[in-house]
């Protein structure tokens, strides 16, 4: 009989900015993938957020993941390159987590699991929010790129014809699980445009 399949681990975080939607929705969907197993963690701003903006409590939130991490635990498990993650995601990441990152300061777990993904060459994407930016925004997200991270700023395609915010939100969730080499089948594959006869 084979073994059954090692989960992907993946590390979701939240940050304070605003687009909570966009973590509790990636929760959700990974959810309902049986070989992922998620490890949350949310800042302190992220709650105020998250009560804000979708008006959820810390009780919901939690069970959506598999294991759930406090922000200033820096011993949790997800905070060695020895802990196997197959990726983590920041969504929304603020532009102060941000700048932790792009510095070295692993000054909390949030940070500090971020900082192992690059450390160790795994995957870090970004759902960075914020508009307009300035200079240190941009130099700030440059060198996250050129240390390995991938900015995916949550845009709206509007070539997929979305009807409600819900298929906005989605979309971008759908993208990350692209990053993550995670299969789903949540929105169409683009297939070019339709030729119009005149």
């Amino acid at each position: 009989m084979p073994e059954p399949r090692e989960h992907k681990r993946i590390v979701v975080a939240i940050t304070g900015a605003s687009g909570a939607a966009y973590g509790v929705r990636l929760l959700q969907l990974l959810q309902q993938l049986p070989h992922v197993q998620t490890h949350l963690v949310v800042s302190n701003a992220a709650w105020r957020t998250l009560q804000h903006e979708m008006d959820l409590q810390p009780a919901y939130v939690h069970s959506l993941a598999d294991v759930v991490h406090d922000n200033e635990d820096v011993g949790a498990s997800i905070a060695s390159g020895s802990f196997r993650a197959h990726g983590m995601v920041i969504a929304p990441c603020s532009m102060r987590t941000l700048a932790a990152i792009a510095n070295g300061l692993a000054d909390s777990l949030l940070t500090r699991a971020a900082d192992v993904m690059l450390k160790e060459r795994r995957r870090l994407v970004l759902l960075t929010r914020e508009s307009p930016l300035h200079l240190v925004h941009l130099r700030n997200m440059t060198t996250v790129t050129e240390m390995g991270g991938i900015i995916c700023p949550p845009m709206p395609a509007f070539y997929q014809l979305p009807q409600t915010l819900d298929d906005i939100v989605q979309h971008s969730a759908a993208r990350v699980l692209d990053l993550l080499d995670i299969e789903h089948e949540l929105s169409p594959r683009w297939q070019g445009l339709r030729v119009v006869s005149n």
